[in-house]
């Protein structure tokens, strides 16, 4: 007799099998009793017939409350109307860890309630989902970089210095020095592409956005692909590409877990390269349109972005803003130096901007403008302009947040549902 996970119960059936997991529900039909088991990768339906001979650990069936774990022996059968196509006939149950009064029930809870109750709420079928949806992400996220041969390279969390505006910093103290925890990882991943060629990071990041929004969290994971030898047109075949890639295959490898969350997969079927471009010129035209008095030169928020994803059926770039917009290392337009080589990936349904991209300075005397007239302190970026000074080359990269990718692919209402535990504004327990 050995034990199996219940993902892999359909290779035993009529075995003798031990399953270890957790109680979610328990049911009687009189003498024949139910008790459905998950263990972590998948649900399984236990039939128990005998149950006073078959206890140990507790009395009877009934105290086998929600989230009580245990060990249950016994052989697996077909059963065509079991998620799985099968069953576990039960021979003896043991208790491992008892469960009472457990806090989350299948009724409706607050959303304050249940974060409060974070470390529990991941349990639940739905959160369960999600999290396997976020690693299958994660996994082809890492798959396609890997196999286009992109090295992944580590930057360090803590830093000296801004990558992207200062005031989205937190800071600490470094050994009387001030640090700060990182925005962004990708000045370092330009020093390391000038090494290695094609380079990416997959880490925590952190900004200290004071938003409530629900795009925004306060720590979020971000891919960071960055490439030696690329230009601005072939930054964004490589971020499309990306995407294409990570759709098709969480609809392939995650079909049930979509479906437990209820996501209606049609839109997301659609969605392959290449993917419309429009300027920011364009955006604002079409902006104008949709009656959004939006002047040249102001940003674009959550409803314009809405507004313009709902124009196409996948996602779009919006290219060349303006150059007061975008950080200080993005290359000018060679032809109008008021807008630079940079792009955002507006994803559809209203999940906003998931990548944002550009070209890099790569000439030393316009970075050093550029930091100037940004009023950065040199010193601290002398590194950073080292690269300029030594061998430099165009080159280009992206960001990708993970946790606005998981949510448009699941289609959830705030980010907060994508990350084992949020951090948002008024959040940093448990």
């Amino acid at each position: 007799m050995r034990k199996v996970y219940i993902e892999e119960s359909t290779a035993f059936i009529g075995q003798q099998v031990i399953i270890e997991g957790w109680i979610t529900h328990y049911r009687s039909s009189g003498k024949i009793h139910f008790v459905v088991l998950r263990d972590g990768t998948g649900v399984l339906q236990c039939v128990v017939k005998n149950p006073l001979q078959l206890l140990e650990g507790v009395d009877q069936l009934s105290e086998l409350s929600q989230e009580t774990a245990v060990q249950i022996t016994g052989v697996l059968h077909s059963d065509s109307r079991a998620p799985l196509g099968v069953e576990l006939e039960v021979q003896t149950v043991k208790v491992i860890g008892s469960s009472t009064n457990y806090p989350i029930t299948p009724k409706e809870h607050g959303v304050d309630f249940l974060l409060e109750h974070r470390h529990l709420w991941v349990r639940s079928p739905r959160q369960a989902a999600i999290l396997r949806i976020r690693a299958a992400i994660i996994h082809a996220i890492r798959e396609f970089l890997d196999n286009h041969g992109f090295i992944v390279a580590d930057p360090p969390v803590i830093t000296p210095a801004a990558a992207e505006g200062s005031t989205t910093l937190f800071s600490l103290d470094y050994f009387d020095e001030h640090a700060y925890l990182s925005q962004s990882g990708q000045l370092y991943l330009e020093a390391l592409a000038m090494a290695l060629g094609r380079v990416y990071s997959f880490g925590p990041t952190f900004r200290a956005e004071k938003s409530k929004t629900r795009r925004h969290l306060m720590e979020f994971w971000m891919v960071e692909p960055e490439m030696a030898f690329c230009d601005f047109e072939e930054n964004l075949v490589w971020q499309e590409q990306l995407i294409g890639y990570v759709l098709q295959y969480v609809l392939e490898e995650r079909e049930q877990e979509l479906k437990t969350i209820e996501r209606d997969t049609e839109r997301l079927r659609t969605v392959k390269p290449p993917f419309p471009r429009i300027t920011y010129d364009e955006a604002l035209e079409r902006l104008g349109t949709r009656g959004f008095d939006l002047k040249w030169g102001e940003d674009l928020g959550a409803p314009h972005e809405t507004a313009l994803a709902e124009m196409f059926d996948r996602p779009v770039f919006v290219t060349h803003y303006p150059t007061a917009l975008k950080a200080f290392y993005m290359q000018p337009d060679p032809n109008n130096s008021q807008v630079v080589l940079a792009a955002d990936m507006l994803a559809p349904e209203g999940y906003g901007e998931i990548v944002g991209g550009s070209q890099r300075i790569h000439d030393f005397r316009l970075l050093e403008d550029r930091m100037r007239r940004n009023h950065l302190d040199p010193e601290l970026y002398r590194w950073y302009t080292d690269l300029r000074r030594y061998g430099s080359v165009p080159h280009s990269g992206f960001g990708m947040g993970l946790e606005r990718v998981v949510a448009w692919i699941c289609g959830l209402d705030h980010v907060r549902e994508t990350i084992p535990f949020p951090r948002t504004l008024n959040r940093v327990w448990p």
